[in-house]
């Protein structure tokens, strides 16, 4: 997967919606990991990590803890803790869902509302990476929920917005693909064909949270790098 950037931390610096004495958001990659993996690839994480290295002339090692995790086919807004309070403290708003985030996704076609609260119930499978839908209760699948709305439609894709109510495993993938509208490119859960750079039209577009130490109310966001949500939104 191209991801048009190198492994310069300096060149993190355009992509940095937020930073202070203890949070970091940076505007994600499709293509990047949020955090180390299987694979052996540089995360956004080490690479975050050697920013503040870079810029705050640290030798040796630097505090940098994930907040939350955003698929590797996936771009936008990704939280990054500078110290360890700030890092138990974010913990606290994500297990009692104080932070509120939003969603841009290109699907193919129109849904049947213009506007939608989704509860499904999900299962993951870890073998095959995947999570399966059910309308109905079923003994160890989760209940998730999103809220979305229609921003603007073309010919053959629509762009919607989605709050995000709980976090499961590729949530927002399999239930929209659950209404009859996958996400571009998400060969997964059943869009027609991939996307030549292996993303998908999902992008983090905003987090809105109150600060762990200030107790400012923030709402952070985040341009998408895909052109064709404005192409989309613009007619």
């Amino acid at each position: 997967m191209n991801l048009n950037n190198t492994n310069d931390p300096l060149t993190l610096q355009s992509r940095i919606l937020y930073q202070d004495n203890h949070l970091i958001v940076v505007n994600k990659r499709a293509g990047e990991i949020v955090q180390g993996d299987q694979t052996g690839d540089k995360p956004l994480l080490e690479l975050v990590r050697d920013y503040l290295r870079v810029v705050g002339n640290k030798p040796g090692n630097v505090f940098c803890g994930l907040v939350h995790r955003l698929d590797r086919p996936v771009s936008g807004a990704v939280i990054y803790a500078k110290t360890s309070k700030a890092l138990s403290r974010m913990n606290e708003l994500i297990k009692k869902r104080d932070i509120s985030k939003r969603y841009w996704a290109i699907v193919e076609g129109r849904p049947d509302r213009p506007q939608d609260h989704l509860i499904h119930y999900l299962y993951r499978n870890e073998k095959l990476n995947k999570s399966f839908v059910s309308t109905t209760e079923k003994a160890g699948w989760q209940r998730a929920e999103l809220k979305y709305s229609v921003i603007a439609s073309s010919d053959r894709y629509s762009v919607l917005e989605v709050e995000l109510l709980t976090g499961r495993h590729h949530q927002i993938r399999a239930q929209l693909s659950s209404i009859g509208c996958p996400i571009k490119g998400d060969l997964k859960y059943g869009a027609r064909r991939s996307n030549e750079d292996g993303s998908i039209g999902l992008h983090a577009r905003s987090v809105s949270f109150e600060h762990p130490v200030s107790h400012e109310s923030l709402n952070i966001e985040a341009e998408p790098f895909n052109q064709l949500f404005f192409k989309i939104i613009n007619g």
